[in-house]
């Protein structure tokens, strides 16, 4: 398969890909090392994930340069997600040093066994954070991993299998697999001895997945699409307010399951906030990724470029008025993977581009009219991955951050807890990752009566 530089839109390569026979045996490898490392010792798992992370650290900048090659991502950004790939590591080993894996409840024994052989489908959009996440829950519990990557990674992933020969991985331990969905996914989703997935993509993909497992009874966690609202509160700073929510719309190149898409604004704010936004906008920077000025790169191929401009068009054909940008490419950019930033007003939450997930720089603002109307508009969605609420009273923030349907709601920014539980409500997704969580999402959990002694 033929690989090509979002940036120059250049060949940059070949990727071979693996077959359902190459499946087959990485699931053979995983499942002759279960049984010793589900019985493999707190210290062993712990020392591994530490030597893995210490190996992630060690390749921070070929991994950073693997990222904005591949993939296009700005150089901060880029490096921040590996950066953050050890931290997922570091904090499955120190999770671990307390964890229960037996606990007494009177007299029965509830005792906290590796759930088996766990398969780990993971999206191009966040390569080294998804892999590093789920892979420390299920090292951490004790399961062998499959990992199954995106064929649009593979560069970032061959390095990333570097830092598994570097941290001296038992044999079998960890298996990685790159092909393609329809053949290599699909064979490692059916086999049987797989006994839990974790994937990280599409919706329509989650969907198939589960239906799938329920022949086999197959532990699943989704996480999936997202069309985060943005809530603009009445006594937020417009010029603060649209700065933020630029860069939560066009965070990772607007290729990102969590940004916020739709800008909830109060009706009577509405025209104020547009010019905020033009002006907000000033501050995006488009162009090569290595340049550290950069802010929004490329999106991460040709297929994704396509589709996000037809929905930009969808939207004009709408009626929706771009507030900036529009149809066609960037300014001075004729060539690489770029799309206009762009924003929406005249939006209702019915229109095609409200209602459907875009993953590229293409936003919707939509009025409300009070808190409550606020609210509506933010939970009438079929997603409920993330939420974000922007101003002053943050009593009153926390209040509508109760009552949305997301799995993570944040005030006045992105912050990212690495230990707080990640996942969606809706078709956002089913189960939870990071922390404490991520490890029991890989454990099965048994009672043995009449334990007294």
């Amino acid at each position: 398969m033929p690989l090509f530089d979002p940036t120059t839109e250049e060949q940059s390569g070949v990727l071979v890909l693996a077959g359902a026979e190459d499946a087959r045996w990485a699931v053979e490898s995983a499942s002759r090392a279960l049984p010793r490392w589900s019985q493999s010792s707190r210290h062993e798992r712990i020392d591994l994930l530490n030597a893995m992370a210490d190996a992630v650290e060690a390749r921070a900048d070929a991994l950073t340069e693997a990222t904005v090659a591949e993939y296009g991502g700005p150089i901060a950004q880029a490096r921040w997600r590996a950066g953050l790939a050890a931290t997922n590591f570091r904090i499955a080993a120190n999770l671990l040093k307390d964890f229960t894996f037996t606990r007494r409840l009177n007299g029965t024994e509830v005792i906290a066994q590796a759930a088996g052989v766990a398969l780990h489908i993971v999206p191009w959009n966040s390569v080294y954070n998804s892999i590093s996440v789920k892979m420390a829950g299920a090292l951490a519990a004790g399961c062998p991993v499959v990992v199954k990557p995106s064929e649009f990674s593979p560069w970032q992933v061959e390095l990333f299998t570097q830092c598994l020969h570097a941290a001296d991985v038992p044999a079998g331990v960890i298996n990685v697999v790159t092909g393609l969905g329809n053949e290599v996914g699909t064979a490692l989703t059916t086999d049987p001895d797989v006994r839990k997935i974790s994937f990280t993509g599409s919706t329509a993909v989650g969907k198939m997945i589960l239906q799938g497992s329920a022949e086999r009874m197959q532990r699943v966690t989704l996480e999936l699409g997202g069309k985060a609202p943005t809530i603009i509160m009445d006594d937020a700073d417009l010029a603060e307010a649209a700065r933020q929510a630029l860069a939560i719309g066009f965070a990772n190149n607007a290729q990102a399951c969590i940004a916020g898409t739709r800008i909830l604004v109060r009706r009577d704010r509405l025209d104020a906030f547009c010019e905020a936004i033009a002006d907000a906008a000033r501050t995006v920077v488009q162009g090569d990724p290595r340049d550290p000025r950069t802010t929004l790169g490329p999106l991460v191929n040709r297929r994704q470029f396509e589709r996000v401009l037809r929905y930009i068009s969808q939207g004009i054909a709408e009626g929706a008025r771009p507030v900036i940008g529009g149809e066609g490419r960037p300014e001075g950019l004729d060539r690489g993977y770029f799309v206009r930033p762009t924003v929406f007003a005249d939006v209702s939450n019915d229109m095609t581009i409200a209602r459907e997930e875009v993953f590229g720089p293409m936003l919707c603002i939509i009025a409300y009219d009070d808190d409550e109307g606020a609210i509506r508009i933010a939970n009438d969605t079929p997603y409920g991955l993330h939420a974000y609420i922007l101003g002053n009273d943050i009593a009153g923030a926390r209040a509508i951050a109760a009552r949305l349907d997301a799995g993570r709601v944040a005030i006045n920014g992105m912050a990212h807890e690495p230990m707080a539980p990640f996942g969606g409500f809706k078709q956002s997704g089913i189960g939870r990752e990071y922390g404490i969580y991520g490890i029991e999402d890989h454990l099965e959990f048994k009672a043995v009566t009449g334990a007294t002694a």
